[in-house]
């Protein structure tokens, strides 16, 4: 299988800048030679075009930059859509999780598949709740089907992207009042931190791949590194304490990877100017890589 790295320098849909130079300190933590030691073909299809703040305005403040954000949502969905009417596997790296509007859809283009939404945050906000304003706090609202009509289209009328009900959202632990509602509305699946800490990992991501697996052609995976707790990723824009340990993620990707149906990835948020030494970009490319197959040991028990 040939893997495609697709680069989104975004940092539009938060509040915090330097997020956008998270696929370049990606890259330079080793992610495609660490790749192709793994076995695959690895093709870094450069970075898509995305302008930067200073270029775009502020219409509304409770959609900030929004005339930007469509057109790159845009853009990474004809490539992730793209790599995958290849026969190929998108590996989209951020850059703000407003992206995932775009590398979703890509991926989700004539096909039916289900999500695991790996976030401290659900990302489930509207116009309507959002108490920021940004975007990468609507993205998984928007492509369920909820939230201002330029999001959840972008171009076409494809409502919902994702069925509400073929999503997970794992290691939440910073929710909006409003943003629960929507979840309730839409019934959607949130395994928090406190369902995590009380029946384990294994448990929880086994009900997680249970139910956006039935039925569907693909499983898409978008890890947001803030689900880890700040003491091992402390470069991203909003961290949350008493998160996922770096054992626990390394042991969601592996069971996602297990599954088979793994047909994308984002790997988001990283943050090189909030960062240590590049420890965060690090995680990232340890991460891609137990979601696409790398273990400690192969053999037997």
């Amino acid at each position: 299988m040939q893997i495609d790295i697709i680069g989104v320098p975004i940092d539009l849909g938060a509040d915090r800048r330097g997020v956008d130079m998270g696929p370049s300190a990606i890259r330079y933590a080793g992610l495609q030679k660490k790749l192709e030691d793994l076995g695959y073909t690895v093709k870094d299809e450069g970075n898509i075009e995305v302008p930067i703040a200073e270029m775009c305005t502020i219409k509304n403040p409770k959609l900030k930059y929004l005339d930007c954000i469509v057109p790159m949502s845009r853009r990474v969905s004809g490539a992730v859509s793209t790599s995958i009417q290849a026969g190929n596997f998108p590996l989209v790296i951020g850059g703000d999780h407003s992206l995932s509007i775009g590398s979703v859809r890509g991926a989700a283009r004539n096909k039916k598949i289900g999500v695991i939404w790996f976030d401290a945050h659900a990302d489930f906000n509207t116009d309507k709740t959002t108490p920021s304003g940004n975007i990468h706090g609507m993205s998984l609202a928007a492509l369920t089907g909820y939230g201002d009509k330029s999001l959840v289209q972008l171009w076409d009328e494809t409502i919902p992207v994702i069925d509400p009900n073929k999503i997970a959202i794992v290691g939440a632990r910073d929710l909006d009042p409003g943003e629960k509602d929507n979840l309730r509305n839409a019934n959607a699946m949130v395994l928090s931190m406190e369902q995590i800490d009380r029946f384990g990992m294994v448990a929880m991501m086994e009900k997680a791949i249970e139910h956006v697996s039935r039925d569907v052609d693909g499983i898409y995976f978008s890890f947001d590194l803030d689900a880890l707790d700040p003491q091992f990723a402390p470069g991203v824009g909003t961290p949350v304490p008493a998160g996922i340990t770096h054992r626990e993620a390394h042991l969601a990707c592996e069971m996602i990877a297990e599954t088979g149906k793994l047909i994308g990835l984002d790997i988001v948020e990283v943050n090189p100017i909030l960062d240590i030494q590049n420890q965060t970009a690090k995680l990232a490319v340890e991460f891609a890589l137990s979601a696409l197959g790398s273990r400690i040991w192969a053999g037997n028990l």
